[in-house]
């Protein structure tokens, strides 16, 4: 974590084909041939595109533990929201998302686009494979269709982290769109609304194909349509978001966890009653420890984290009036003996336990990357905008009376000066903490997001100068518009220099 930031020197030998592609083939180096002629040849094949969501893959020839998809997603997603807090400065390229100083050079940006072409190249190769035959049988359909799901979801994460939101300007520059394993080197960037349209035509056509449940550490058609309602969402289509939310909530495979049963989802999320669509993580393998899992950047329980990153005093006051909410179990107060709050360089110390506790390990979990309850609030969402308010509240009650929180219920009547949205958009900040959504809830809405809390993201921020009576005020980015170039990061070094058709975000 603490790892210096390297500038590398580019040389044409260590630049990738494609910008990171096209000699690369799937994890296992299976051909076409082999996956077309064996039922566990291409089980093997899809399988290895998932393993690149959380394995240690080498980059510019070495391997390094700070660098794996679902940690560099989780930190470029959430360190960027005011849902977390940096107890001090860094040179880790983490450090970035909170001051805002982001480099195409940056480590973590490059790992990240990187392992998303190497993702959607594997997932192109499957899929060139199997559309070749005639007459497949349901499970040969139901691994062409995860490879489907796997290519839209990576390019879903890659236009939000590059490129600015689809309600802002669906023109504007979005990322590059790989469909084929004999696309050009050479290629620009499609529109965000190009992008969309991939992203929504892939998803739709996983869903067809995928009628078997191979567990929640796959792809299904109902994580299909989960990633088809959280797209339409983005773009501000509420009829197609509600409509597919619905299909999963009245799926009837899931169920919401309740009260009693929400504070172990995460540390079992494989078996969890709203788990849709997780990475699956073992005690055997994964447990990356302190070095390079997701929960030592935002956990400790002694050793086990770095102890850097903490829930924010902005989330913790918006949760503050509830405190019988079960979503506080996340968040860990550090205490001394005498029950006295531990600080930071000035800042209170409240882990975050959302990626912790599966065999009760302390840095082990099976990221949740789609859940039942987002469904409810993606639904909540479309209706808060298309009017319908009675609808968007009883969709944020049937989240609150499942954490708790029965005698605090809205009832269909809105408090004094706020509209549906605000509920709504309040009710995703308290569920879906820490799980990546923040930032993109605020921007897709046009709205800014407010940091004006004590913390290292404040450019210059000397611990002499926290004074918790007060609010900071003079500092840079403590209020920051949706429009502003620096919400999204610079599309990386090794693509815009070996891509010349490639521009480079402002």
């Amino acid at each position: 974590m603490r790892s210096a930031i390297i500038i590398l020197i580019l040389l044409p030998l260590l630049l990738w084909q494609t910008g990171c592609m096209k000699d690369v083939n799937p994890s296992d180096a299976l051909t076409t041939e082999t996956i077309t002629g064996s039922p566990e040849g291409l089980k093997n094949a899809v399988n290895g595109a998932y393993s690149l969501l959380k394995d240690h893959v080498p980059f510019n020839g070495t391997t390094d533990d700070n660098n794996m998809y679902l940690r560099q997603y989780f930190q470029l997603s959430d360190f960027a929201s005011d849902d977390i807090v940096c107890g001090q400065t860094t040179e880790d390229p983490l450090f970035y998302s909170f001051s805002l100083d982001h480099s195409p050079t940056q480590t973590n940006t490059r790992y990240f686009w990187y392992i998303s072409y190497k993702i959607i190249n594997d997932a192109n190769t499957v899929i060139e494979a199997v559309e070749k035959l005639s007459n497949p049988d349901a499970t040969t359909q139901q691994l062409l269709g995860e490879c489907y799901f796997m290519r839209a979801f990576s390019h879903f994460n890659l236009v939000k982290l590059f490129a600015m939101p689809y309600t802002l300007n669906p023109a504007a520059p979005g990322v590059i769109l790989r469909t084929s394993t004999n696309d050009p080197a050479q290629k620009a960037r499609a529109s965000v609304g190009e992008v969309y349209k991939q992203i929504i035509a892939d998803a739709r056509r996983g869903a067809d194909l995928m009628t078997q449940a191979r567990g929640a550490q796959y792809a299904s058609r109902e994580a299909a349509w989960a990633l088809l309602s959280r797209a339409y969402l983005y773009e501000g289509v509420n009829d197609s978001t509600i409509y597919f939310a619905n299909k999963v909530i009245e799926g009837g495979r899931f169920s919401l966890t309740t009260a009693a049963t929400y504070p172990d989802l995460f540390a079992r999320a494989i078996s969890g009653s709203e788990t849709i669509f997780c990475v699956a993580f073992s005690a055997e393998s994964d447990d990356y420890g302190k070095f390079g899992s997701i929960a030592s950047m935002i956990y400790s329980d002694g050793n086990s984290g770095w102890g850097e990153e903490f829930a924010s005093a902005s989330l913790r006051d918006t949760m503050a009036a509830n405190p019988e909410d079960v979503r506080w179990k996340y968040i860990v107060p550090l205490k001394d003996d005498n029950g006295v709050l531990q600080q930071k360089n000035g800042i209170d110390i409240y882990y975050i336990s959302k990626f912790s506790g599966q065999d009760n390990r302390p840095t082990l979990s099976s990221p949740i990357m789609f859940r039942l309850a987002e469904m409810y609030l993606n639904r909540a969402e479309a209706n808060a905008k298309a009017g319908n308010t009675g609808a968007a509240l009883d969709d944020v009650d049937m989240i609150r009376s499942n954490r708790g929180l029965a005698n605090a219920l809205y009832h269909r009547q809105l408090p004094a000066g706020k509209s549906a949205l605000d509920i709504v958009l309040k009710e995703r900040r308290l569920e879906l903490a820490f799980e990546g959504h923040r930032s993109y809830d605020l921007y897709r809405n046009k709205r800014p997001m407010n940091r004006t809390y004590w913390g290292y993201h404040l450019p210059g921020l000397k611990q002499s100068d926290i004074n918790p009576a007060k609010n900071p005020s003079g500092y840079p980015n403590m209020l920051i518009q949706p429009d502003n170039p620096k919400i999204i990061y610079y599309i990386p070094i090794d693509e815009v220099e070996t891509n010349k058709l490639c521009i480079q975000n402002p």
